[in-house]
């Protein structure tokens, strides 16, 4: 059933694409399948990040750079957030005994860290949490350890992206019996409103893994669940879905518009005939310009679920299951 109703609503993002959108900007076909033979200009730059003494990677989750090239990392040990220098130097940490789940993290054009709790227990969690970079607490999204559908609960919030106008967008629902909606919040933090709900069709969701916004404001979905990714303007509005960068676990779009999705679930049952790795191309038109292939050849083991680029459009991968942070550059 699935199947027949993405072959109806395939259409849609190409008309979109054909009457055009503002600036010229074309949208790929969709329901394009991914392709695993792009070239990898790519090599690993083992042991970038040096960790202090003691203290040892948990389940990576995210990482994210910030405007002075340093890198800040999410993991589930404590402390959960953790920053590092461009030469892969530890600076700071903080946020220890905060989080039940940690998974997204981003920063947002004021240098603020916004890090999402997945799950809720004893009165902690199911948050989206805004931090300075010193780590004091800013704001917080959500009620402290209750799920709920409501307009100020989550339930398995996953990522957070902030517009230039300082409006707040937050990923709420991992599969199963969580939410599937997108909440949009004002810089102040007020509800503005939610669209999305579980289901396979334009603007329905199934585990909104990560967010990410182009130049133009556009609010890209890693919609895992569903083996794509979904775009939308800032009032919800569906505008197109893209298969060709894989099931993606995680999104990342530089200030050039190059998009980033990394693939840590693809196998024969998911996503028949596509493989894990990081995809890069472009938020422009959809196309896709290289593949990294996942390093494990283990099933149980992927390379990442979160993914960014610096300003020289080095990559960094946020391993869960390969419990480490990846770093890659050009060759």
């Amino acid at each position: 059933m699935a199947q027949s109703h993405f072959a109806r609503n395939a259409f849609l993002p190409s008309l979109a694409a054909l009457i055009g959108l503002s600036g010229g900007w074309l949208l790929a076909q969709s329901d394009t399948a991914a392709k695993n033979d792009a070239p990898n200009p790519f090599h690993p730059v083992e042991g970038w990040a040096q960790l202090p003494a003691g203290m040892g990677w948990g389940q990576v989750i995210s990482v994210y750079p910030d405007a002075h090239a340093n890198v800040w990392v999410f993991h589930r040990k404590d402390p959960p957030i953790l920053e590092f220098d461009r030469s892969g130097k530890f600076v700071k940490s903080f946020g220890a005994g905060m989080f039940v789940m940690p998974h997204g993290l981003t920063v947002d054009r004021d240098g603020n860290i916004w890090a999402t709790d997945q799950n809720g227990k004893d009165g902690k969690g199911q948050q989206a949490i805004k931090f300075s970079p010193e780590g004091k607490v800013l704001m917080t999204l959500g009620k402290a350890g209750i799920a709920g559908p409501g307009n100020d609960t989550f339930n398995g919030p996953c990522d957070v992206a902030v517009a230039a106008n300082g409006d707040i967008f937050v990923a709420d629902g991992h599969g199963g019996e969580t939410n599937a909606r997108v909440v949009k919040f004002s810089k102040d933090g007020k509800f503005i409103k939610t669209w999305g709900k579980k289901g396979t069709g334009p603007g329905e969701f199934d585990t909104l893994h990560r967010l990410a916004m182009d130049s133009k404001g556009r609010l890209f979905v890693a919609d895992r669940g569903n083996s794509r990714i979904q775009i939308f303007d800032q009032e919800g509005n569906f505008i197109a879905q893209w298969r060709q960068f894989g099931r993606p676990s995680g999104i990342f779009i530089s200030k050039d518009d190059t998009l980033y999705s990394v693939d840590s679930q693809s196998d024969e049952k998911t996503n028949p005939g596509v493989k894990r790795g990081i995809r890069v191309g472009s938020a422009k038109d959809g196309s896709v310009k290289w593949f990294i292939p996942d390093l494990s050849t283990d099933p149980a083991i992927a390379l990442a679920e979160g993914v960014s680029a610096d300003a020289k459009g080095d990559i960094f991968a946020a391993g869960v299951s390969s419990m480490g942070l990846h770093k890659f550059m050009k060759k």
